[in-house]
């Protein structure tokens, strides 16, 4: 019977993010892992392979395909209240144990995702595009699993997606190289990175490395993405107020423009001994963000109960200027030239 690493090497075709080594291996640049892979061998993320001196890489294919509003990635500063078609494929390239889709993410590494090959279902880019225009969306976005690793095929999907006036978003983990943000950068409009914590052991431990992450974040905005940062917030691993001032710092150091969200944690996976976020963690985390001068900060997944941090207010008169409940927007009263209707100062995002 075949396996799933069977199906899935079906689902693949020859990928350029890449250079050649010695011999017939090859250096993959998809991700910061920069995998030396020889033939026959698997990069770090399982759904990158050398196949006969050539990387294969995925292609033709989605785990998930679903419209929802751009708030669920979460981005708030990215059109409000329209909807993006969101696929996801199958692999990543990191192992967190509080992983909330790990049975997509996790394949071919943990033998408990073997039944995520139930969700594939082949389609072209186009078929993909041709879905969003029907449903009416605005953006495609690219999540569930890691983006990074599938980027060939992102990047065949955003080319035909732009010809048709739609925007391109990223939800990602940010382990990426200058290579791959530079092939992304003129495709993709958004990228949200998940800036997991502050300490390089603790991102090691997840099978990253802390700076990598920061000089995404910091590159992917000299690129002119619109850039979102979210942290999720698991008491006990990343919730002291160093890490949380320490994290706040940096993007204020970036841009104090960037939006912060910090979001709440649920027991999930192999992490399940550990409590979820509660309101008042959330709001210590978006305390320290506005003192340490963000603009623009935001708590989730505990909708109705983080109060204004739902919300956009104008960071010069404070006027309120989008009001939302959870993924909803009820009211959004930015200008026409993404101003503040109140005393006019600009407020940074894709409104248009």
């Amino acid at each position: 019977m075949p396996t799933l690493a069977d199906r899935l090497d079906t689902l693949s075709q020859p990928g350029w993010l890449a250079n050649a080594g010695e011999g017939q291996s090859i250096e993959c640049y998809a991700c910061a892992h920069r995998c030396r892979i020889k033939p026959g061998q698997r990069g770090v993320c399982k759904m990158r392979f050398n196949r006969e001196g050539d990387l294969m890489v995925p292609w033709g294919y989605v785990a998930a395909a679903n419209v929802d509003p751009i708030e669920k990635k979460p981005f708030m500063h990215f059109l409000p209240g329209a909807d993006a078609l969101t696929f996801g494929m199958l692999g990543c390239n990191f192992h967190c144990d509080f992983c909330q889709n790990w049975v997509s993410s996790q394949a071919l590494r943990d033998p408990a995702s073997e039944g995520s090959g139930a969700y594939i279902q082949e389609i072209s880019a186009q078929e993909l595009v041709d879905y969003a225009l029907r449903a009416g969306a605005q953006i495609i976005a690219s999540s569930y699993n890691e983006p990074l690793i599938t980027s060939e095929w992102a990047i065949e999907i955003f080319r035909l997606a732009r010809q048709e006036g739609l925007r391109s978003v990223y939800v990602s983990n940010g382990f990426a190289t200058p290579e791959v943000l530079n092939a992304l950068q003129p495709v993709l409009d958004g990228y949200k990175v998940d800036l997991k914590c502050m300490t390089d052991e603790k991102y090691r431990s997840v099978g990253g490395r802390l700076q990598v992450v920061l000089d995404t974040i910091k590159q992917a905005h000299a690129l002119g993405m619109w850039v979102e940062v979210v942290t999720l917030i698991i008491p006990g691993f990343n919730d002291s107020n160093e890490e949380l001032w320490d994290s706040a710092r940096y993007l204020v150091s970036v841009s104090a423009d960037i939006p912060w969200h910090v979001t709440s944690f649920y027991p999930t996976y192999k992490h399940l001994e550990g409590e979820r976020t509660s309101a008042e963690i959330l709001q210590r985390a978006a305390d320290i963000g506005q003192e340490a001068g963000l603009k623009y900060v935001y708590a989730g997944n505990l909708p109705g109960h983080v109060g204004s941090l739902e919300n956009t207010y104008c960071p010069n008169c404070q006027t309120l200027l989008i009001r939302r409940t959870g993924f909803s927007v009820h009211e959004n009263r930015i200008t026409n030239s993404g101003g503040c209707p109140q005393c006019a100062e600009s407020i940074a995002g894709v409104w248009h």
